[in-house]
């Protein structure tokens, strides 16, 4: 939201807002463009009949006082994901929908198009190098970049978001059981990609991951009008730990070495590729444009780095991403020790019913941890765990940890300062130093 609002104070527009809380880095940005809120906390009475526009966050309840202010006097209310379409509606619009990966893919469609000194409206979900807010946009861009969320709209919506995009460009880069808070049933959460297609004008074109059993299951079986455009997993090697794109690939005339690595990141430029060649980049313009490409934060983002150890952290939540993280890992490195800790954090991961999702996904790395929170359940208010439904949930070998002094402790048993250390969770481990 705060990325929102400064972009829209950058286009020219009067911006103000309230929160009951605000943090860093939030804090700092709306200060620097001097649209912080005076005070903090719901105030009625800022809500007036000369406002153009009311833009509701996720965090807002239906009982919110200011949000009863602009219902009762009549003003237009959005949702976020409704806003952005508001924006961008007369341009063309790719969506980046997805259980894992999309915060990457669509990263990697920004930074080529970027490079190649492309205007574009876009967002995304990591804040980017070279890109000041995770929203942007313009006005006179022709195109739209947006990290599809399947998540819910809002408290007044309970539409996922990715919906009230209305993709002209869709793409699907995995499907992976996720946020049963909302989603009680497989099923439930599958149909929302089905509609995600559906919605898919006859003029317009669904890139798929086929490699992904769901994915490709899913569009096997829907009917749509527009372009079906299937990627798989490209050729690939590993040297002195980098993964190198061979020659045919990339028309060079030599292999080109990249920065990022794993076969899931592999599938997601395969995606952007396409994406960007339906804004008229050729193979050759990718190409050059992706090997400069670094990543996000906290998506397999180094924290350290020496000529015997990688130190790497990753936003991996849900058992598919988790298990294509460590992976990665274990591909780029085969031969050296790989300790993998995880957190335990989302609504979905903290459900004792979900847990044998996440069976083996720690299977490659040699030392397994898990912490989950006793306090982030009863925050949540959600029944407590036991150690021993954790363990039995990712299977053998995995240790799990209720306090992050003792994981922490129990990790710098194991790194010595010659093994890859990989450090995943959606949240801060509890706010344990991260440092080793």
């Amino acid at each position: 939201m705060h990325n929102m609002a400064i972009a829209l104070h950058k286009k020219g527009y009067q911006v103000t807002g309230t929160d009951d809380e605000i943090y860093e880095p939030a804090l700092s940005r709306l200060h620097k463009y001097s649209i912080l809120p005076k005070e903090f906390g719901w105030k009625p009475e800022l809500i007036t009949s000369d406002i153009d526009a009311i833009i509701l966050g996720m965090h807002a309840r239906k009982d919110n006082p200011e949000l009863a202010r602009a219902q009762e006097l009549g003003l237009k209310i959005y949702s976020f994901p409704e806003y952005m379409y508001e924006q961008t509606k007369d341009k063309l619009r790719i969506v980046v929908g997805g259980s894992h990966g999309k915060t990457t893919t669509t990263a990697m469609i920004l930074h080529v198009l970027n490079y190649h000194h492309l205007e574009f409206d876009y967002l995304v979900g990591s804040q980017l190098a070279g890109f000041e807010t995770m929203v942007g946009f313009s006005n006179t861009s022709k195109i739209a970049v947006f990290e599809g969320d399947e998540y819910l709209t809002s408290a007044l919506d309970l539409r996922p978001k990715f919906h009230l995009y209305h993709a002209n460009i869709g793409i699907i880069t995995g499907i992976a059981w996720d946020h049963i808070n909302v989603f009680p049933t497989f099923e439930n959460y599958l149909w929302q990609f089905k509609k995600f297609v559906q919605d898919i004008p006859t003029d317009g074109s669904i890139i798929y991951c086929e490699a992904d059993p769901e994915v490709k299951k899913l569009l096997d079986q829907t009917e749509t009008a527009c372009e079906k455009i299937a990627y798989t997993t490209p050729e690939f090697s590993v040297q002195n730990g980098h993964f190198i794109l061979p020659s045919s690939l990339t028309e060079s005339g030599a292999p080109l070495t990249i920065s990022f690595f794993g076969t899931h990141n592999l599938q997601n430029m395969m995606a952007a590729k396409h994406a960007c060649a339906k804004v008229g980049l050729n193979q050759a313009q990718f190409f050059e444009a992706i090997q400069s490409f670094k990543g996000t934060a906290k998506r397999l983002e180094t924290i350290k780095e020496t000529a015997d150890s990688l130190i790497l952290r990753d936003f991996a939540h849900a058992p598919s991403k988790l298990k294509a993280t460590v992976n990665a890992v274990r591909q780029l490195y085969p031969n050296r020790t790989l300790i993998a800790a995880y957190e335990l954090h989302t609504y979905s991961s903290l459900n004792k019913d979900f847990l044998p999702h996440y069976k083996d996904t720690l299977v490659e790395a040699d030392i397994k941890a898990v912490l989950f929170s006793k306090h982030a359940l009863e925050a949540k208010k959600m029944p407590m765990l036991e150690v021993t439904e954790v363990a039995a949930g990712f299977g053998e070998g995995v240790k799990v940890f209720t306090d992050k002094n003792e994981l922490r402790n129990y990790l710098k048993q194991f790194y010595t300062g010659k093994e890859n250390l990989l450090l995943m969770s959606s949240g801060n481990f509890d706010g344990m130093n991260l440092e080793f």
